[in-house]
């Protein structure tokens, strides 16, 4: 069996970055992927990423960001405060790529990607600001 996501959007919001009680990074944020189809929409998909990952989307990453995300789907239950169960789909990225040209990108970003190559229209996927819901 195979569980692997790869998307190109854009972050909805600033991503939210937090530490585990035992230190580790923990960073989470939600991407808008356009839906090409007969009507076109827009999903908005939960990512997580762990450890050196969560510190490079914490640092360098802020609503608007065209994102290349590479992971694995998850689910998980939990209940909440209310005792309501509650159940989360989610993308654990293993990785998380900035896809903005390397003009729009401050000296820091372009420095830590180094070995990536920022493409003008990424995966085929076309995507304008007249497409985001900000």
């Amino acid at each position: 069996m195979v569980n692997r996501v790869v998307l190109v959007g854009r972050l909805v919001r600033d991503p939210e970055s937090r530490r585990t009680p035992s230190n580790q990074s923990v960073t989470s944020f939600t991407v808008a992927v356009d839906n090409r189809g007969k009507e076109k929409s827009t999903s908005f998909l939960q990512v997580v990423c762990w450890g050196s990952t969560a510190d490079f989307v914490a640092q360098y990453m802020k609503k608007g960001n065209l994102v290349g995300v590479d992971g694995r789907l998850q689910q998980r239950n939990y209940e909440n405060q209310a005792g309501q169960k509650v159940n989360v789909v989610e993308i654990v990225a293993d990785s998380v790529q900035s896809l903005e040209s390397r003009q729009s990108e401050s000296p820091a970003q372009a420095g830590y990607q180094a070995d990536t190559t920022p493409a003008a229209d990424p995966v085929g996927v076309d995507i304008s600001d007249d497409d985001l819901p900000f």
